[in-house]
């Protein structure tokens, strides 16, 4: 459905996207993680046709996205600083939408009205953010796109109107097939939607899996050793140890059955495997302790 090659874009010398690639198979909810400044948003605004890239190239069912009209009236976003007229109101911005998007469904934008209350003519730059996004999703679901590309969706919205967006968006996945990459910083609200995930660092996506390869790749172990903690093997990687008294915690890359087994031979006299979140991974794959939270002293 979506596929990036090698997308360079730079902003007087600074390279925001130094090579990005990415790839969101059909009807897939894609989680981009990263830092502030990885560069998603950048990214997200060329998958939108908003920014031309310097190099690389950005498609959606093979068709560049770029000054391809075809291609947007596929494709929906609700960005983080969404765009409305100063004066609009929503009738105003449900008319805006219906130039842009021939399949736009009358039918479907009535029947939101039950799950967004909002005023139809109160001017949008008199709302508070959380109604502005409310009014975002109201407007980009009612686009029917195949492609729905969202920016820190949520922020804003109460957990109710949390969960309600994401019912709607997992419904037309579910019904519809539509594709839907998602960035946020919100990790624990993406590894209970997201199917895929790519994280990103410096401009480039440093993996991408389905969330379930990603977790199971990566194992927290806890363990007691009987005596002195042994030396582990090298060709073991460890992203991440720490120890509170006898019980050490560690990170290991790989498979599960296989590095349990590993560690048996030292004996234990306890060992088990933890879950971990999709922000443990996240933090770990990106450099472990050195990108973990820091103790400062002031």
């Amino acid at each position: 459905m979506i596929e990036i090659k090698g997308l360079v874009k730079s902003f007087d010398g600074f390279h925001a996207l130094d090579g990005a690639e990415v790839n969101v198979p059909r009807g897939a909810i894609y989680g981009l993680v990263g830092p502030n400044g990885a560069g998603k948003t950048t990214l997200l605004r060329c998958l939108t046709g908003v920014y031309r890239q310097d190099a690389g190239t950005v498609k959606i069912d093979g068709q560049d996205v770029w000054e391809n009209p075809a291609v947007k009236t596929r494709v929906a976003t609700i960005p983080d600083d969404w765009f409305y007229f100063m004066q609009a109101n929503l009738k105003d911005m449900r008319d805006y939408y219906r130039g842009f998007y021939p399949q736009f469904d009358n039918a479907r934008y009535e029947k939101l009205k039950g799950v967004f209350e909002l005023s139809e003519k109160q001017p949008l730059r008199r709302m508070s953010k959380g109604m502005q996004k409310q009014a975002a999703f109201w407007l980009a679901m009612c686009c029917m796109p195949d492609c729905l590309v969202l920016d820190e969706p949520v922020d804003g919205l109460d957990p109710v109107m949390r969960r309600q967006v994401w019912g709607i968006i997992l419904q037309d996945v579910s019904e519809r097939g539509t594709t839907v990459i998602v960035s946020s910083h919100n990790l624990r609200e993406l590894e209970d939607v997201c199917d895929h995930v790519g994280i990103m660092n410096k401009g480039r996506v440093l993996l991408e899996r389905s969330l379930s390869e990603l977790q199971d790749n990566t194992v927290k172990i806890q363990i007691v050793f009987q005596d002195e903690t042994p030396e582990l093997p090298a060709d073991l990687t460890v992203l991440h140890r720490s120890a509170v008294g006898r019980i050490h915690t560690i990170i290991f890359r790989g498979a599960q059955s296989e590095i349990e087994q590993r560690l048996a031979a030292f004996g234990p006299l306890f060992m088990e495997a933890v879950p971990l979140t999709l922000e443990e991974i996240f933090i770990y794959e990106l450099g472990g302790a050195d990108y973990a939270v820091k103790d400062i002293i002031l």
